[in-house]
């Protein structure tokens, strides 16, 4: 790895062999030095889980100029911390998550591995970026997203982001007509699981569901953008003080606080 280009570290949720991985990491090779950490299966919604109950090992897949791809056991999240604690010589210059096979807009983020693995980055002090679309399609073609990609990640490498912010960025599957700054849509998830009965009568559940968007009007939020066709861009905090609370809280509590 040299120590002139940038150093990108890349991992996803879907799995080593997901195309969306393979596609960013073509695209981030363009403007440096590669390391890949990504599980070695399927990890959706595994949101910033760690894996405690169980060693976690890794192995390396591939070792070519500006590219080590490494395979790990664990979540997205175990994956950014072994890369940053035992394999990368030097703190990378950007981390980049994706690209996910399904939208991360809403209320999504806070259960994405995708994203699970951007907010690690973040509260190291890593520029960091998730990138999904809107497609669950194993093959899904990613041609259209990929020159929003790779200017989003130049931008961010060119121009850094403060400490705790990072991008949740999302493609639309149609054609893209351009890019939306947004804010996370409000909604929530209604009718999550589908219930079916085994051969012994005992009930089991599929995890399923339907958005409820709950300002579909508004035409400021994530979901408006890839409803009509933009990738949208929201700006995403570690921090989850409700700061705006901060106030009326004390008053609530004014009685017991010492």
């Amino acid at each position: 790895m040299s120590e002139k280009k940038p150093l990108i570290l890349i991992t996803n949720d879907d799995g080593d062999t997901a195309k969306g991985i393979n596609v960013l990491t073509k695209l981030m090779m363009e403007i440096g030095d590669v390391v890949v950490m990504a599980p070695d299966g399927p990890r959706s919604g595994q949101s910033n889980a760690l894996t405690v109950n169980h060693p976690i090992r890794f192995k390396k897949l591939e070792d070519k100029p500006g590219l080590i791809r490494y395979s790990c056991n664990g979540t997205p999240t175990d994956c950014v911390k072994l890369a940053l604690n035992e394999v990368l010589h030097r703190k990378p210059d950007l981390l980049v998550s994706g690209i996910n096979h399904g939208s991360n807009a809403a209320i999504n983020v806070i259960y994405s591995g995708t994203m699970g693995a951007v907010l690690e980055g973040c509260e190291n002090a890593i520029p960091s970026i998730g990138y999904s679309i809107s497609n669950f399609d194993p093959d899904a073609d990613f041609s259209a997203f990929e020159p929003y990609i790779l200017q989003i990640a130049r931008q961010i490498l060119k121009n850094g982001l403060p400490y705790g912010i990072c991008l949740n960025v999302n493609a639309p599957k149609a054609a893209i007509k351009g890019v939306k700054i947004a804010r996370q849509c409000e909604g929530h998830w209604t009718k999550e699981f589908a219930r079916a009965t085994d051969p012994h009568g005992r009930n089991y559940y599929w995890l399923t569901g339907y958005f409820d968007n709950h300002e579909p009007e508004a035409q400021d939020t994530d979901e408006w953008a890839l409803a009509n066709d933009y990738v949208s861009v929201v700006p995403t905090k570690i921090d989850m003080t409700a700061h705006e609370y901060l106030g009326e809280l004390r008053g609530v509590m004014d009685a017991i606080i010492r």
